[in-house]
């Protein structure tokens, strides 16, 4: 499987996580009390996955066509890294409300709804960047020499949800994730 097509498994994987977050948070602004705990999974997968490995890969796969000669795809790259460091501030953002809310601090769930939805706004906008814009410059401009050279310098990591051997933690994230999407 080539570097972009793994990129892209992660952004299907990703949107489904993304789904069921926003159903939860339609039940949220319906008055439902969502399983917090799975939440927090949720957004700790997010957090650590997609920005402790997912972003940096494609920021080093970026980094390597930077400069390529496409002024649109240069301006796309700058614009995805400026995302993924709001990406990043969200994740944290809302990890740290989620927390509060496990340690039975006050949190007013419209803050809380309003964090939750912003966070899913800002993944949705930026996977429509990369899969809109991004993924379909690299596959023009690119040749299969450049990605053989490119897969070996990224580091491989498998998938903790998604992936074949998933994490005792996102066991139950994972079984959530089935039933949302029955």
């Amino acid at each position: 499987m080539t570097v972009l097509k793994e990129l892209h498994q992660d952004h299907v994987n990703l949107n489904k996580l993304l789904a069921v977050l926003g159903y939860k948070l339609d039940k949220l602004k319906q008055g439902e009390m969502p399983n917090f705990v799975l939440l927090s999974d949720a957004v700790d997968y997010i957090s650590n996955y997609a920005d402790a490995y997912h972003h940096p890969l494609e920021d080093q796969m970026y980094d390597y066509f930077k400069n390529s000669g496409c002024p649109e795809l240069n301006e796309a790259i700058v614009q995805c890294g400026d995302e993924h460091k709001l990406l990043k501030q969200c994740s944290e953002e809302l990890i740290e409300a989620v927390d509060c809310i496990l340690n039975d601090a006050v949190v007013p769930m419209d803050q809380f709804t309003a964090k939750l939805e912003h966070f899913l706004d800002r993944q949705v906008e930026h996977l429509n960047l990369e899969e809109g814009t991004l993924f379909p410059l690299l596959d023009d401009i690119a040749d299969d020499e450049q990605w053989k050279v490119l897969s070996k310098q990224l580091p491989k990591m498998d998938d903790p949800l998604f992936g074949e051997q998933q994490k005792q933690r996102y066991i139950d994230l994972y079984s959530e994730l089935l039933r949302d999407m029955q």
